[in-house]
């Protein structure tokens, strides 16, 4: 019998229900056996804020097991992977994306308008509490971490001290709680982070065999616009205090494919929004990425990222999909 592939994961429970879907498609595919390999990362060790946390600290325990060939490949929510490539790794496939948007689970089933002035929002990541504020409806926005059901239990729990809540779409329809949403919100309300609910299949880039067998999972318009967003974002050099987003979508147009992303930068306070648009061919989604972050920095988001988030470092942390 084949040896199974061993599929190194976080041990969140979102962690292990998207790499366990990862698994299961690849066995489906291939006939292959897959066993999941729980890897700990200085991100769930800690419990200070995600974005003081520094740069892949979700992601470099998971490379480590791979460069150390303890597991043979990871998932990773392609959201918390740096935008600098990692030496010997490789992005084998990008899976069809889950819906990115973000989600308001709010006590009492109300919508983000719904919600009365000095309502308390929690969320994790600090590109959602800019556009919160820059909304202008005079929320009182909190930082929170911890898993999916820690923070849910913030709004619909026997404890609850929070009015509603921000998190992925992705990761509750992963977790099978969609049940819980009672605002799917709008990305012209509230743009995603670059790369949400997207997953990064990554393996060793000598491990051809592999290579080659993981790509069955690959979809192609999903790798397209995550290429988008993250080449925007790497071309911004923004730092992990720098509230960025940027959503790609695919679609029809009259001589073939077309990519529309739209990226933002927002001040932590609201008080500055700068956002643009661009379009152009899916072979061409890393350069339409940069054009426009360029554009952006043109018309002055390097002030908003500031000292400390324009690094010079062309990686990004956004912090977990939970």
């Amino acid at each position: 019998m084949t040896a199974p592939l061993r599929l190194g994961t976080r041990g969140s429970a979102l962690a292990m229900a998207q790499s366990g879907q990862v698994a299961e498609a690849l066995t489906a595919a291939t006939g292959r056996p897959v066993e999941l390999v729980e890897v700990i990362t200085a991100g769930d060790r800690s419990n200070a804020p995600v974005h003081r946390l520094g740069v892949g600290v979700f992601v470099s325990a998971l490379r480590d097991a791979l460069a150390a060939r303890t597991i043979d490949f990871a998932v990773h929510s392609y959201k918390d992977l740096p935008t600098a490539a990692a030496g010997g790794l490789h992005i084998a496939a990008v899976p069809a994306r889950q819906d990115p948007r973000d989600a308001l689970i709010a006590r009492d089933g109300r919508t983000l308008a719904e919600l009365p002035p000095g309502a308390t929002v929690g969320t994790g990541a600090l590109r959602r509490i800019a556009q919160l504020h820059a909304l202008g409806l005079q929320l009182e926005v909190t930082p929170i971490r911890g898993n999916v059901d820690t923070r849910l239990a913030r709004v619909l729990g026997p404890e609850a001290n929070l009015d509603a809540v921000v998190l992925a779409r992705a990761g509750l329809a992963r977790l099978g709680r969609s049940d819980v949403i009672t605002e799917t919100l709008d990305p012209m309300l509230m743009l995603p982070a670059p790369a949400q609910g997207a997953l990064a299949v990554e393996c060793r880039v000598d491990d051809q065999d592999l290579v080659e067998l993981l790509a069955v999972l690959d979809h192609a318009p999903s790798r397209a616009a995550v290429t988008a967003e993250r080449a925007f974002l790497a071309t911004l050099e923004a730092g992990c205090s720098a509230p960025v987003a940027a959503y790609a979508e695919l679609a029809e147009g009259e001589t073939g494919d077309e990519i529309y992303l739209r990226g933002a930068v927002i001040s932590p306070d609201g008080t500055r929004d700068l956002r643009l648009s661009r379009t152009g061919t899916p072979a061409d989604a890393a350069e339409i990425g940069k054009a426009l972050a360029a554009e952006l920095l043109d018309l002055g988001a390097d002030s908003i990222l500031g000292h400390e988030g324009h690094t010079g470092s062309g990686t990004q942390q956004f912090g977990s999909t939970e």
